[in-house]
């Protein structure tokens, strides 16, 4: 789908006023490489960069599924020292769930002393995830992603009998009310979310603790136990379903013929993924709007991250410069008008970065895609715990389980890159 920078609520970016800055006197190299796992930073790059004369930009994309990107960047990453120069890492993209991998890690430099110094622009949380645990900023954010509630106006009336947005936000401020709004949904014939791990982004993202500890134990944070526990009770009761994020199941609720009042998600969830809602005979595009829910929480992100050892410094540092945040202002036809920017923008400032590892992406997708067999009757509780614990001490042996002694890694080890050797979980 081809993507314009009005469409681009995720929201902040800066395209600076484009034009490359001065390069040094130094010859630097005429191929940058750029590892990302999809190629939609790639057409922001090609619309808003001007690449300096002699120079050609190569892209090495690999998707991100099952761990496949981090794999290839570790492999790339490792070799940059004995790489040839137009084989070098010159630029790299990473997402929020595992952005510290690399962050901690001496594979990555300092941006400001490449010249990248002016983070006025950007949201707090942004510059922290790309800060090392000396303090040292490795990279920049291309595209925030603060998440919201998407709730159906229609829906919303009927149920709570306003879809004011701050009237909605005052209905499902805490997740007592949302709970309550749930069983006042059901009895109207509604479900409250569509995917039984619809709600796992707002309780994860305010864990008080993070997944594996000093010693290397994991965690199960009273948040994650929180979800479970109202996962628990919505399938109960029937105020959610079994689908997962991405199942069919799950995006046919968003005709508007669905019967889910809840979504949880940032801009590009709505503007890119909630197709079937803009479906120009079955959908319900202006029927929707936004407000903060529960529970801040932000649900991706993309940061530019700079490489050691790049033979192109005054360019990488040249295009940071020109991606780093801001964010423009417009409504969204989408959401009946509303100015979702403002609304995101607001919500920035009560998102938590603290408590996040190197190991979240996949740790996370694990203990979901576990549950899930649970929640679908196919295991007991116990037994999907017990998969999860399997599986985390398949991707990472060094993590402690309490299942730990009866795993054995067929290729685990495989795993263990020299890139996740960081003395720091948070």
């Amino acid at each position: 789908m081809k993507k314009t920078i009005a469409m681009l609520l995720v929201l902040v970016m800066v395209f600076a006023l484009c034009g490359t800055a001065a390069f040094a006197d130094e010859p630097e190299g005429k191929v940058f490489n750029i590892y990302a796992w999809n190629e939609e930073f790639k057409g922001f790059f090609e619309k808003y960069y001007t690449v300096p004369e002699g120079v050609t930009v190569n892209w090495i994309i690999v998707p991100s599924d099952n761990g496949a990107y981090q794999d290839a960047l570790d492999a790339a990453l490792l070799n940059q020292a004995d790489a040839k120069d137009d084989d070098k890492v010159d630029m790299f993209l990473a997402e929020a769930d595992y952005i510290l991998k690399y962050v901690d890690s001496d594979f990555t430099q300092d941006v400001t002393a490449l010249g990248v110094n002016d983070f006025s622009n950007a949201y707090k949380y942004t510059v922290q995830a790309a800060t090392d645990a000396n303090g040292v900023v490795k990279g920049v954010s291309f595209q925030c992603c603060p998440s919201a509630l998407i709730y159906r106006r229609s829906i919303a009336k009927d149920v709570l009998g306003t879809d004011d947005p701050a009237e909605v936000q005052a209905a499902l401020s805490d997740w007592d009310k949302f709970n309550a709004v749930a069983a006042d949904a059901k009895a109207k014939g509604y479900y409250m979310t569509a995917s039984f791990a619809e709600t796992f982004r707002p309780f994860s993202n305010n864990c008080t603790t993070p997944w594996v500890d000093a010693d290397n134990n994991i965690q199960i944070d009273p948040q994650i136990e929180a979800w479970m526990a109202q996962t628990d009770e919505f399938i109960k009761n029937g105020y959610t379903l079994t689908a997962g994020v991405w199942d069919d199941e799950k995006n046919v609720q968003m005709f508007k013929d669905g019967k889910t009042m809840c979504f949880f998600g940032p801009a590009w969830y709505f503007n890119f993924c909630m197709g079937n809602a803009q479906d120009p005979d079955k959908g319900c595009s202006g029927d929707w709007a936004i407000c903060e829910g529960p529970a801040a929480h932000f649900w991706g992100g993309t940061w530019l991250l700079a490489p050691a050892g790049t033979d192109n410094p005054t360019m990488l540092a040249d295009v940071m410069n020109t991606f780093i945040n801001n964010e423009p202002n417009y409504g969204s036809a989408f959401l009946g008008g509303q100015n979702d920017v403002a609304v995101f923008s607001e919500m920035t400032d009560n998102i938590v970065w603290e408590n996040h590892t190197i190991y979240d992406q996949l740790l996370n997708e694990g203990l979901q895609n576990s549950l899930q067999e649970y929640y679908r009757g196919s295991v007991d509780q116990d037994t999907a715990m017990e998969n999860f614990y399997l599986y985390v001490n398949e991707k990472y042996p060094t993590i402690v389980t309490p299942w730990q002694s009866h795993s054995k890694p067929s290729r685990g080890e495989a795993n263990a890159s020299p890139l996740l050797k960081s003395d720091r979980n948070v």
